[in-house]
């Protein structure tokens, strides 16, 4: 018999490409997960990744069998689903793209719970990718991300925001109403590694013969603009992310931005459930709306 953890092991190296990643997801050692990989290998009979020194890579088999573990965990989550459903405590998944602003997060979440107490919301991290994946298999039940244009069955959109350059609060830059890459030539970079125009950037630079020195590079947003804070470096943010700690200056020419949107069940609710959606629909549309995060 196939334990439920061992697809759960599989689908997390093959989300994040990684089994340090995946160990980091399913909250278990790397040996505790590579161990439960050979064994899934074993009761299957093939080998289901192959091994690089930096990526890992599904076999053929592990190709084939990608759907049928999707869809058992599929069904295992509706079950669980159905038991929520019948608890006198209602549950909301909510997805939370890391990119997004902590404090935003925070008080957001914290003014719905005020208004519904009695719902228990169970909050998970993911990158864009794994967001949606997690909507496609129903672990989760809301997702805050990027807007792509989805249709409205899909996404409430919400507020767009654009992307600015931050620097230390004393930086000669930082009163300057724009700068330009050649005016950061001298300057350090932080690298925001998640970063959705990250790509954009180097290209911004780049187009311009400019190549500021890397000094730091980080998944994690709240490090990122601490180091900048600390006259490490600067770096390209969403503009909800900036704090007192930081000024922020617009790029000349960097004219990129980003629309936010609530990502709708991709299932059929519950008539238990419909209110509860509505009204956290409604709860968040009022505070994220059109105006935006207030930071």
């Amino acid at each position: 018999m196939m334990d439920l953890y061992l697809l759960r092991y599989f689908l997390a190296v093959v989300e994040t490409g990684s089994f340090t990643r995946a160990a980091d997801r399913v909250f278990v050692t790397q040996p505790t997960l590579s161990a439960g990989i050979k064994k899934l290998e074993s009761q299957v009979g093939q080998a289901l990744f192959e091994r690089s020194n930096r990526r890992v890579f599904l076999t053929d088999a592990g190709t084939r069998f990608l759907p049928r573990a999707k869809a058992i965990l599929h069904e295992c989550n509706l079950a669980m689903q159905a038991l929520e459903e019948t608890a006198t405590a209602p549950v909301l998944r909510l997805g939370v793209l890391t990119t997004l602003s902590n404090r935003a997060v925070g008080e957001l979440l914290a003014s719905y719970k005020r208004s519904e107490p009695r719902v228990t919301v169970e909050v998970y991290d993911g990158t864009e990718q794994e967001l949606t994946n997690r909507l496609d298999d129903r672990s989760l039940d809301y997702a805050l991300s990027i807007f792509r244009g989805e249709g409205k069955e899909k996404a409430l959109p919400l507020f767009e925001e654009r992307y600015v350059f931050i620097l230390p609060s004393g930086h000669r830059l930082a009163s300057r109403p724009a700068v330009g890459a050649a005016e950061l030539a001298e300057d350090y970079m932080v690298v925001r590694s998640r970063c959705e125009v990250l790509s954009e950037t180097s290209r911004y630079f780049t187009d311009q013969n400019v190549r500021p020195r890397l000094v730091y590079r980080t998944p994690n947003d709240s490090r990122a603009i601490a180091m900048v804070a600390a006259g490490i470096g600067g770096t390209v943010v969403p503009e909800s992310l900036v704090d007192e700690r930081v000024k922020a200056v617009p790029l000349r020419g960097f004219d990129y931005k980003r629309r936010l949107a609530l990502f709708r069940p991709r299932y059929q609710l519950a008539a238990s459930t419909t209110q509860l959606a509505a009204d956290f629909e409604r709860h968040v549309e009022n505070s994220w709306g059109v105006t935006g995060i207030t930071t």
